[in-house]
């Protein structure tokens, strides 16, 4: 995601916070400074949120940890006002393996819940703990409290929470998943409607979660509808295959002759039918004014390359598209670079099988 920064890896699994953030750190910073006036009441309030970030980042674990149990991989955990979005590399094919993944998130939440609980108890006794205070209660119980309200939260059954999913993928079980995440998407915008004008009397924070979840569930329900038209298609169907490839020792100049001369915007970088990177667009005009001409391809490229095989599904070929910095796909057929996949020709694809869909209704 732009506009963020990594500060941790684990588990193999970036983890990145948003500039968005950041500001909002700031923001609070300064507001417990205008009504405290004392920097011991500035570092308590700050701590608190980076705390309950903390938890967000170990709830975004859960969900990431459960899905690599069934092999698909998270590349990233991203930190926003809002929350946590952890970057999953495509659904599970399985509805009942999307609810365990779902649930695994607020599962965490609770026990981190519980087990703050538990610390507060043991530190202030039972009868303390039956009596836990969100504005007034030190960081153990407004923790607790904050991670119970976290888990609630999501269960909420509003696309893409973690309890819309489950009910998306409940609902896939019987009707099938264009069906059910229509259904999912068309109540969650009905809950954002009612979280705005809550949002909008109550708590800002509400509205803008609100415009998120309504947005993000129009966005799922389209990527539905698009999965379910390339249904059946595989890479080799939508593939270019002429293309111009660059070597690691050529020039920038060569590069540009090459993008003048046609309407290629990224080259597939090779070496000994290797490939070994991406020159976008961006990286080459960036190489040009950093270093000129002469400056060698392989000194600015992309060395993060998507791979498919020519005969892989192409239903999730978007998301890897949006998730990687290349803003393409290479097309491998027996090791060998066979085409490449970008947004334009995988769009074109989609078109005409559209067409050729509403012929054959036509025709019927």
């Amino acid at each position: 995601m732009k506009w963020s920064w990594k500060i941790a890896q684990a588990a193999g699994i970036e983890v990145r916070v948003h500039v968005t953030l950041l500001i909002l750190l700031a923001w609070i910073a300064l507001a417990y400074w205008h009504l405290e006036g004392t920097l011991g009441a500035v570092v308590s309030g700050v701590a608190f949120i980076v705390a309950l970030f903390a938890c967000i980042v170990l709830h975004e674990f859960g969900h990431a940890l459960t899905a690599r149990r069934f092999g698909i991989r998270t590349r990233s955990i991203v930190l926003l006002p809002i929350g946590g979005i952890a970057s999953i590399e495509r659904s599970p094919d399985d509805p009942r393996q999307e609810i365990l993944i779902a649930l695994a998130g607020p599962a965490v939440s609770l026990a981190l819940a519980l087990l703050l609980w538990l610390t507060f108890a043991a530190i202030h006794g039972l009868a303390e703990a039956r009596h836990l205070e969100l504005d007034q209660g030190g960081l153990l119980e407004r923790l607790a409290i904050v991670n119970f309200l976290l888990a609630a939260f999501n269960l909420l059954p509003a696309f893409p929470m973690d309890g819309g999913r489950v009910f998306r993928a409940a609902l896939s079980l019987r009707l099938g998943p264009l069906r059910a995440t229509r259904i999912a998407a068309a109540v969650a915008q009905a809950a954002a409607v009612v979280l705005a004008l809550l949002g909008l009397r109550y708590n800002l924070l509400l509205f803008v979660i609100a415009i998120f979840i309504w947005f993000a569930a129009a966005g799922e329900a389209q990527m539905a509808g698009i999965r379910a038209a390339l249904a059946g298609a595989v890479a080799r169907s939508a593939m270019l295959t002429r293309f111009d490839v660059l070597a690691p020792d050529a020039s920038l100049g060569e590069a540009v002759t090459l993008t003048l001369a046609g309407s290629q915007k990224s080259f597939p970088v090779t070496e000994a039918g290797r490939i070994v990177g991406v020159l976008r667009q961006d990286d080459l005009v960036r190489g040009l004014h950093d270093h000129g001409k002469l400056c060698r391809v392989d000194r600015v490229m992309n060395p993060e390359v998507s791979l498919m095989d020519v005969e892989d599904p192409l239903d999730g070929a978007l998301d890897t598209i949006g998730d990687t910095r290349a803003g393409l796909i290479a097309v491998m057929d027996r090791g060998r670079l066979a085409g490449l996949i970008d947004t334009d020709n995988l769009l074109e694809l989609l078109r005409i099988r559209r067409a050729l869909d509403e012929h054959d209704k036509a025709a019927w």
